[in-house]
């Protein structure tokens, strides 16, 4: 059974086209993101490395931490950015290889959400990839009236991550989310159905 792995930039709609398709296929589902923010609000160890990168400005009055504040500080510096992913990115990878070890033994299919899989170079640990895209232009008004970002965060955002076409160019399958929800439903169930005739 296949392990998959999909990606996209942000607001290309890959963590919705990542629910369709675990449902399409009964696939169980690892969101990278999602674990990634429990790793920042129960994570002893992350949090203490959190806080010795970033200070204690990252962190509200009752300890919780203020993502907006960090966002603002990762994305206005490069290196920055990479601290915070060098915290992360062992302990998610450490969890969705486990997850697909289990899976594999299983003989169950594993979806994982991946936000920086061609970045961090695990291409390779998948069966598939799935790339999920749009136009720059949707992105960026996804961001903005969607998500309600400025104009000026959204664009440190894009332009922090890998070019899209970049992604693209290392896809198994391109999902293009460029219009209605039900067009993204009917791409997920239509490459469920090619990959379950497959896979069995």
């Amino acid at each position: 059974m296949p392990i998959l792995g999909i990606t996209g930039g942000i607001a290309t709609g890959k963590s919705s086209f990542a629910s369709l398709f675990s449902q399409q296929t009964g696939a169980s589902l690892f969101d990278a993101d999602q674990f990634a923010r429990q790793l920042l609000n129960v994570d002893d160890n992350v949090r203490r490395m959190v806080r010795i990168a970033f200070g204690n400005e990252v962190f509200g009055p009752r300890d919780e931490l203020d993502r907006g504040r960090l966002r603002e500080i990762v994305f206005a510096d490069d290196e920055k950015r990479r601290t915070l992913e060098q915290i992360l990115h062992p302990a998610i990878r450490e969890r969705w290889v486990s997850l697909a070890a289990k899976a594999r033994a299983a003989g169950d299919w594993l979806v994982v959400d991946i936000p920086l899989l061609f970045e961090t170079e695990t291409g390779q640990l998948f069966d598939r990839v799935i790339v999920v895209a749009c136009r720059a232009s949707t992105q960026m008004h996804r961001l903005l009236n969607i998500r309600k970002l400025s104009m000026a965060m959204a664009g440190k955002i894009i332009g922090a991550q890998m070019d899209l076409d970049v992604k693209i160019s290392g896809a198994d399958h391109l999902v293009w989310n460029d219009g209605p929800a039900a067009a993204l439903e009917a791409q997920a169930a239509l490459l469920a159905a090619r990959l379950k005739q497959r896979h069995g």
